[in-house]
C-alpha cells in the first residue's frame, strides 16, 4: 500500500475529516488531500507528525514510514535481547508485588510474557498444552479445555473479552488478530443477551478454583512514553479482587505457602 493510500485509510479509520487531520498535524486541508493523492511527497517529519496526530501504534508509524519511503524510526528489540532486560526487571518487581493477587504480561497479541506465583490458580485443571510455550493467554480463558468451563459467568466474561478484541481490531487491523477473534469466537456458542453480571464499573470474572469462588476485575498498564515497538506492546494485566471474600482467600493462601 503506497503512503497516500495508507494515509486516507488511517484517517477513515479515526473518523477524521481531512481539515481536523490537517489542524492536528499543524498543516492545511490542501496538504492533506495533496499527499493522499500522490500529488505532495512528505518529509519525514509531515508523516511523524501526521502518525502522531492519528494515534498510531509504533508499529503501525514504522510502516507509515516504510510507505513514505522512509526507514523505521522505532526500534524492535527482541525479548531476550540485554538491552530489554532493565524493563522486564521492573515488570517482574510489580508481579511480584502485585502478590498475593494475580498479575501477568502479555505481548500484543496476549502471548504470556511474564507471570507471578498467583497466576497458576487461575490455570488450576488447563490442559497442559495450552500451557506449552509460547502461552496464549486469550485461548487459554476462552477454549472449552482451558479456563472456560470454570468461568461461572462465561458469557458475560466471554463477551467482555471479545469487545476488547474487537476494538483493538477496529483500531488497528491486523491479520493475526482478526484470526484470533475468528477462532476465539468458534469456541462459544451464539451470544446470549447481556446480563447483570457486572458491578456497575467493570466486569468481574467468577472462576471457580480449589480454594472456592474467586471474584476478580483486571486493569491494563502500558507503558505510555514507550519508544521501542517491543516495550509498546506489553501490557500489565493485574487481577483485583472483586469482593471481600476473594481478597480473604487469596491471602489466606499466600499465608499457607
Amino acid at each position: 500500500m503506497n503512503f497516500g493510500t495508507a494515509l486516507k485509510d488511517w484517517r477513515t479509520r479515526r473518523h477524521l475529516s481531512q481539515l481536523d487531520l490537517a489542524l492536528r498535524a499543524g498543516t492545511t486541508q490542501r496538504h492533506v488531500s495533496f499527499m493522499e493523492s500522490g500529488r505532495s511527497l512528505p518529509g519525514r517529519g509531515m508523516v511523524l507528525r501526521v502518525a502522531e496526530s492519528l494515534e498510531l501504534p509504533l508499529r503501525e508509524r514504522n510502516g507509515l514510514l516504510f510507505a513514505a519511503g522512509f526507514a523505521p524510526s522505532y526500534p524492535e528489540t527482541r525479548l531476550d535481547d540485554p538491552a530489554i532486560r532493565p524493563v522486564l526487571d521492573g515488570l517482574r518487581r510489580l508481579l511480584d508485588g502485585h502478590r498475593p493477587y494475580p498479575a501477568i504480561v502479555v505481548d500484543r497479541y496476549g502471548v504470556l510474557v511474564a507471570a507471578n506465583d498467583a497466576f497458576s490458580l487461575l490455570t488450576e485443571g488447563v490442559a497442559a498444552e495450552l500451557l506449552e510455550e509460547p502461552v496464549d493467554t486469550l485461548r487459554l480463558a476462552l477454549h472449552p479445555r482451558g479456563m472456560a468451563p470454570r468461568v461461572r459467568n462465561l458469557d458475560d466474561w466471554a463477551r467482555h473479552i471479545l469487545e476488547r478484541l474487537r476494538n483493538d481490531l477496529a483500531r488497528t487491523p491486523d491479520e493475526r488478530l482478526a484470526a484470533q477473534l475468528a477462532e476465539l469466537t468458534g469456541y462459544l456458542p451464539p451470544p446470549a443477551a447481556p446480563g447483570p453480571e457486572h458491578l456497575g464499573f467493570a466486569v468481574p470474572v467468577r472462576l471457580a478454583t480449589s480454594a472456592g469462588e474467586l471474584r476478580l476485575i483486571t486493569a491494563i498498564t502500558t507503558f505510555a512514553t514507550a519508544a521501542d515497538v517491543t516495550v509498546s506492546e506489553l501490557k500489565l494485566e493485574t487481577f483485583l479482587p472483586a469482593d471481600a471474600e476473594t481478597a480473604e482467600r487469596l491471602q489466606t493462601i499466600s499465608a499457607v505457602v
